[in-house]
Order: structure tokens, then sequence, then C-alpha cells
């Protein structure tokens, strides 16, 4: 059985490069599901990962990257992740995502996730990524298309006024 997205089978946003980008992106927002909560009553730790996946997912469509696209072969691949869990969240909660491009070169991306409360605004998770290009059926990393290059570029100059916070590039330890 195969993992499905919430925007599985919905294509790429067209790609206005004069439209204003926000700064974060809000692309993603949802409810604590019922299979997500555990034994400590609120959301498991893997579902924090399964909600920034989807966050994920709603920016790569935003920016170009849709089923048609993987379908030619290419695809950005998660290869790092670094979660910081703060706070819990019960079933039935309201979720609000945002998400902004770190850093961008010719086959990686560098991007960071917030998760808020929906009830309150209260940060309660965070996860920065970094995302390869690769092309499937060679099996390695290659270029994003010039297209996709430029715009992630784009976004990622959007974004570079925000406040870098202290908890991105960090690593763990005693």
């Amino acid at each position: 059985m195969a993992v499905t997205t919430p925007y599985e089978g919905r294509p790429a946003s067209e790609w206005d490069p004069a439209a204003a980008i926000d700064s974060p992106l809000r692309l993603h927002r949802c409810q604590v599901a019922p299979e997500w909560v555990d034994y400590n009553d609120h959301m498991t730790e893997s579902a924090y990962l399964l909600v920034f996946g989807d966050n994920s997912d709603a920016f790569f469509r935003y920016f170009g990257i849709d089923d048609t696209y993987r379908a030619s072969g290419c695809s950005l691949f998660t290869v790092e992740t670094h979660l910081r869990n703060l706070r819990e969240a019960d079933e039935g909660e309201s979720l609000e995502l945002a998400l902004w491009v770190i850093a961008v070169d010719a086959k990686r991306v560098h991007i960071a996730h917030e998760m808020y409360r929906g009830r309150d605004g209260e940060l309660i998770a965070t996860a920065e990524q970094m995302l390869l290009h690769v092309d499937m059926t060679a099996g390695r990393t290659v270029p994003l298309p010039t297209y996709l290059h430029e715009r992630l570029e784009a976004i990622a100059a959007a974004h570079s006024s925000r406040p870098r916070p202290d908890w991105i590039g960090r690593s763990i330890g005693l």
C-alpha cells in the first residue's frame, strides 16, 4: 500500500514570476487525525514528520514539482531531517504550517518548517530539511532544470530577509 498525501494527484500551481512570494509560505493546514494519537493521548512523533512531509508536498506543487514532473523520472528526495517537538497536539487540534527556503544550489534545497497550533498560534514543532534533486532512473543526483532552479532562487530571495532562527543548522548533543 502506497503512502498518499492530501495533495496526491493535484497539479502544480501555475507559476507567475511577477507574483509576490509570501515569507514564509503558508500552504498547508490540517487537523490531528485519530490515528495520529499515541498512548500518551497526543500526536505521536511520527505524525509530526508526516505533517511536515505533507507541507513539503504542498511546497513542491507550489513551485512546479507534481505527479507529471515525477513521471518524467526526476523528483526531490529528503536526505536529512531535524525535528524539534516543542509542545503536544491533541486529537482534532487544528495545525497551521509555515515553510521557507533557506538556501538553494544546482542540486540541493534547504528548507525549514514551523508547525503552529491553530487555536492559539503557539509554535509546537519545527523541522529543517535538506532535499536533493534526483534522476530516479539513473539513481543519482542531477541539477534542477533551469526553470525550477530560478523559481527556487526567487523564493529563497523573498525569504532571505526573514531572521534566521537559532535552531537552523544546530546539531544534537548533551
